[in-house]
């Protein structure tokens, strides 16, 4: 071999060290050859397929006996019908069955079917799922299932080699491999609660659910997104640290539900500029502008005008940042906040709250709305009302609603609570939404 070729072939080799003895390579005409085979064929049988159905009923004209009359139409077809959508999943505990997925795999579904690599097709349920963190929890019953050992997402580095499995465009089992691109990676999902690793391992439509895995073997992301204008992978992946998908789990095991942490504050962001209208000595942070009575942040002491500059020795550079973090521990778990008063650096400790999140039914609000749910947004950053839930095909569907739209105001009014909203929609048979979509602002009209 020449020794450029004995350079790069040494070099893959120290990489492929941290595989273990267990996946040493084969030997090509007297040479090494790297291979990452017996890592693959260790791992592989913990990720799944996972098929999803769901019965919908089509509104139109057309479905009316009436409309069909009237313009002379033949007779359609009429009543639900079935749509499926495939994903991905990894068994995290064999012996009791349970697999880790995306919360938007399973949103809505009628029938989960869980495909082992070895062609076994299980029905699953879902134990719980959280649209904030994109994370569910389902089960299955089944002897000799392979689980996937669950890494510290916390110690990955920025260049570590990693590898995404899953079941990319319904092809089924598919192996990618990449780097982490980079890590805490937020402003993917505005409505929910972010801190993404990004990898170039390629992820495509159907690999949401499946695994991002390190050279051990462990399990350190669910991967979740893609950035793409065509649908198709660019080298732009997110997934959902381990970290964030065992606190999740736990608590659906723990309670049956996510009782996420709940600080009693509203926060702006503190940058250089604002720093210099303060005349504070710090340039980033979180300033306090409202304290909840009662609140785990008024018992820990802090004040209208604290800036928080750290949670759990991490800096925190803005609001979105606190949220985040806060948001992502569950309630009653204790925080160090460290926070900057009148020039002096304080610290105290915390004892989070829990949030209490009240949702209605859009039956219940308007008819227009029909098929939506809502509940007050979980952002710091826009204030209004979230749509949680559409179903497709109904009639908040067929009027431009979407899941994570934020509706700031109706009729021209601000709307911060379900009780504005309802209230409003009482009154008039006409509703004019002001809906914050991702960066855009979109007006639509609900009769």
């Amino acid at each position: 071999m020449k020794t450029i070729d004995r350079l790069l072939l040494t070099g893959m080799l120290l990489v492929m060290t941290s595989v273990g003895s267990a996946a040493l390579p084969e030997y090509v005409e007297a040479e090494p050859f790297p291979s990452l085979a017996p890592l693959v064929e260790r791992v592989t049988p913990a990720v799944v397929n996972i098929r999803v159905s769901q019965t919908i009923t089509r509104r139109s004209p057309y479905g009316d006996d009436a409309f069909r009359r009237f313009f002379g139409l033949p007779d359609g077809p009429s009543g639900p019908r079935e749509v499926a959508s495939a994903g991905s999943g990894v068994i995290v505990d064999a012996a009791r069955g349970y697999i880790l997925t995306n919360h938007h795999v399973v949103e809505n579904a009628d029938k989960i079917q869980v495909s082992l690599i070895d062609g076994e097709i299980l029905d699953a349920v879902v134990v719980g799922s959280d649209a904030a963190t994109d994370i569910a929890l389902l089960k299955v019953e089944s002897d000799g299932l392979v689980e996937m050992p669950i890494g510290d997402s916390e110690v990955m580095r920025v260049g570590d080699f990693v590898l995404a499995i899953g079941n990319p465009f319904g092809l089924g089992h598919t192996v990618t491999s990449g780097i982490i691109s980079a890590l805490g990676r937020t402003g993917i999902n505005r409505s929910g609660y972010e801190d993404f690793i990004q990898t170039d391992a390629s992820i495509n439509p159907g690999n949401s659910g499946g695994a991002l895995v390190n050279m051990r073997g462990e399990l350190v992301g669910i991967n979740s997104a893609i950035i793409s204008r065509s649908g198709g992978n660019v080298g732009i992946g997110f997934a959902v640290p381990t970290e964030i998908a065992r606190s999740i789990m736990n608590q659906i095991l723990d309670f049956g539900e996510v009782r996420r942490g709940l600080l009693g504050v509203s926060i702006q962001t503190i940058d250089r500029e604002a720093a210099r209208a303060l005349e504070t000595s710090v340039d980033s942070g979180a300033l306090i502008s409202l304290i909840v009575a009662g609140s785990a942040a008024e018992e820990a002491g802090l004040r209208v005008d604290d800036i928080i500059v750290e949670v759990n020795n991490e800096k925190i550079t803005g609001a979105s940042e606190l949220r985040n973090t806060i948001g992502l521990m569950g309630s009653g778990e204790q925080v160090d906040i460290r926070y900057i008063r009148g020039g002096k650096s304080l610290s105290t400790t915390a004892t989070l709250g829990r949030q209490q999140v009240s949702r209605s039914v859009g039956a219940d609000i308007h008819p227009g709305l029909s098929g939506a749910e809502f509940a007050a947004s979980s952002s710091s950053a826009i204030r209004g009302i979230e749509v949680t839930r559409v179903e497709p095909d109904s009639l908040a569907a067929q009027r431009g609603l979407r899941s994570g739209d934020i509706i700031t105001a109706v009729n021209r009014r601000d709307v911060r609570t379900l009780e504005q909203l309802t209230e409003i929609a009482a009154v008039n048979t006409i509703l004019f939404l002001l809906v914050q979509r991702g960066d855009r602002a979109i007006m639509l009209q609900i009769r």
